[in-house]
């Protein structure tokens, strides 16, 4: 099979801006594209594959009913956030769960285990590369500034840091997701500021991720991919949006900015240190023009930014999926 031939598998939920945007990028170069989501595994997708006792790689196929990809063909997986796989309401518990799992594991280690495949990103590298204070300690190490930060569920070891810090301060949560409020409904847990003289045992609740509060210029989304880089900018007109713009959407004006160096090269370490090529990146940028790195998303979402600054951040997705074409 020629290269220009061989496939790239899109992973996603069927409805997601990001991954359209690639898919028509790759239909532009005329690369074969087969989309699905994880969750019509295994009732409306088909999965064979082996591997003989001296093959290098595993062999098979992927049917979705319409479209076939050989597995050994296979070029490069753009793994999207895809839902999980779907068992048939006829398997009862414990069952059902048992075979969810068989399923996950099988789709997701079997295109794992292919040899010469890219990846954006690896699931298994991505799961790693999420922990945020994991993230605070190799940012450090790549030489970008990070907040000073505190995790902890001791409110007198809270009351320290506020005195320490002597400034304002900000809590945010350490893993990232919705609560669900009732049926239909979620609340996102918000960054928010805190009161240092409010701090009590209600701190021994859970663990707490308190940060010193970074006077912001302005905020960039930073997206990473392989070797490319592009800044979006985020210049808030509300309180409630300069402290999490993810709640006041509609005080926020975009725009673009041109990401420094020595940034540059120190997202490119970040990645590289987890083994992935994909990153959503959060920064602010101080008056003084000082990049602050807050966290990256290994799945973060993208397709906002080039749809408000233009910036060709799919086609940088289809660059690196489609590879080398000689």
């Amino acid at each position: 099979m020629t290269s220009a031939a061989r496939p790239v598998l899109i992973v996603a939920e069927q409805l997601d801006a990001a991954a359209d945007m690639v898919v028509d990028q790759l239909n532009q170069r005329d690369i074969p594209v087969i989309r699905f989501d994880a969750a019509v595994f295994p009732q409306q997708l088909t999965l064979t594959a082996g591997h003989g006792s001296t093959e290098l790689g595993w062999t098979g196929v992927l049917d979705d009913g319409h479209r076939t990809a050989r597995l050994e063909d296979v070029r490069a997986v753009y793994w999207r956030r895809p839902g999980r796989s779907a068992i048939a309401d006829t398997v009862p518990e414990p069952y059902a769960t048992w075979a969810q799992n068989q399923a996950d594991a099988a789709l997701l280690n079997l295109l794992a285990a292919l040899p010469g495949v890219r990846w954006i990103n690896n699931p298994h590298h991505d799961r790693i590369a999420a922990h945020k204070p994991q993230q605070l300690t190799t940012a450090t190490h790549c030489g970008l500034r990070v907040p000073r930060s505190l995790i902890t569920n001791d409110p007198k070891a809270a009351q320290a840091f506020a005195k320490q810090i002597d400034a304002p301060i900000i809590c945010k949560p350490i893993l990232g997701g919705r609560l669900p409020v009732e049926e239909g409904r979620s609340l996102m847990v918000a960054t928010h500021y805190v009161n240092a003289k409010e701090f009590d045992d209600s701190i021994r609740t859970t663990a707490h991720y308190f940060q010193e509060a970074i006077d912001k210029a302005y905020e960039v989304r930073l997206v990473a991919v392989g070797d490319q880089v592009f800044g979006g900018t985020l210049h808030t007109t509300s309180e409630r949006a300069r402290t999490d713009w993810r709640t006041d959407y509609k005080h926020i004006e975009y725009g673009t900015t041109s990401v420094p160096d020595h940034i540059i090269y120190g997202v490119r370490r970040f990645l590289a240190y987890y083994g992935i090529v994909f990153g959503s990146f959060d920064f602010a940028v101080t008056p003084d023009d000082e990049w602050v790195f807050f966290e990256n998303n290994p799945a973060g979402t993208w397709a906002w930014v080039e749809n408000r600054t233009g910036l060709p951040i799919a086609a940088a997705h289809a660059d690196y999926l489609q590879g080398d074409t000689e």
